[in-house]
């Protein structure tokens, strides 16, 4: 559990690269449903990162090139709750917790990347994270992260990945403590000015919008992902376990989550007026990011807000 006390928060110190990270990537599932006791129908979402999409040895060299070494003690804390700190990091060697007031929201470990959303969004920090053994640390921040977004385009996409990774684990533990609700929405879920996705339209061919009548479903949670939409006109209704849990109007993003590591719908989306959309296959979604930064700085932050919510509303 979490300290009662809050822990020391260290400004790190400078340490020799060691060799490759000691724990894989692909382990992940069997580790967080030891850690929550969660099962693994419930953490089936992990399982994506095989993919290929997230790539240690990319995230390294991103962060070797761009970022600076920080060591940091047991039980000191990299950064604290509602901290105004841009940093994002890649642990090379230890544990870290992560977790907010008292409630664990992730354990990280070496290879894994952490702090991303207030690097990102720009917000306060919206936990802590302490390390749970003594730790070595590369991190960027804000300004070297857009320089990696721009050098290295698949760094967003691994950042897409983990966050993809945690909004489920946030999922399962909101779904597990039965707190799913309407809570979770957005006061506004627009994405992209109409000028954005005018240009989007234009990249992509102009394809013909979707057109979808109200009360028809456009996914079901439980499908692998096939396309991603904008919702250029109407409103989206997304419910999660047949609760309702986000409505998406123009400018909104629906379906991005499992689009990205072909993973299974997170969520069922149906339309609640009649809706046009755009079509986006995960294709034409990898070649924007790696084409256009300021398209995938934007998926970025959508995934980013959204996991914030999550964390809220969990802890």
């Amino acid at each position: 559990m979490p300290p009662t006390d809050p822990p020391k928060v260290s400004g790190g110190q400078s340490f020799a690269l060691p060799g490759p990270f000691s724990h894989s990537h692909r382990s992940r599932p069997q580790y967080l449903a030891s850690i929550f006791g969660l099962t693994m129908n419930e953490l089936d979402f992990t399982n994506a990162s095989i993919d290929g999409i997230y790539n240690p040895a990319i995230a390294r060299a991103c962060f070797n090139s761009l970022g600076e070494a920080c060591t940091v003690a047991k039980d000191e804390a990299f950064f604290a709750e509602n901290e105004k700190s841009g940093h994002m990091y890649l642990l090379v060697e230890g544990e870290v917790r992560l977790f907010r007031r008292k409630t664990v929201l992730d354990i990280v470990r070496s290879g894994e990347v952490f702090g991303e959303i207030a690097a990102i969004t720009g917000r306060p920090r919206t936990a802590w994270a302490v390390a749970r053994t003594p730790c070595k640390a590369l991190r960027l921040d804000a300004a070297q992260f857009r320089g990696a977004i721009r050098a290295t385009p698949e760094f967003a996409l691994m950042l897409m990945s983990i966050m993809i990774n945690r909004t489920g684990l946030a999922l399962a533990l909101l779904a597990r403590a039965g707190k799913l609700s309407e809570r979770l929405a957005a006061k506004d879920s627009r994405v992209f000015t109409k000028e954005v996705i005018e240009d989007l339209a234009k990249a992509l061919g102009n394809p013909q919008p979707v057109k979808v009548p109200a009360r028809k479903t456009v996914m079901r949670e439980g499908d692998i992902g096939g396309d991603m939409y904008a919702v250029l006109a109407g409103r989206i209704d997304v419910l999660i376990k047949d609760i309702t849990v986000d409505h998406i109007g123009p400018g909104g993003l629906i379906g991005e989550l499992a689009l990205v590591d072909n993973s299974k719908r997170a969520a069922t989306a149906i339309a609640e007026t009649d809706s046009t959309l755009l079509a986006f296959s995960r294709e034409d979604f990898l070649s924007l990011v790696r084409s256009n930064p300021r398209f995938a700085v934007t998926i970025l932050k959508s995934v980013a807000n959204r996991l914030t919510r999550m964390t809220f509303t969990s802890a």
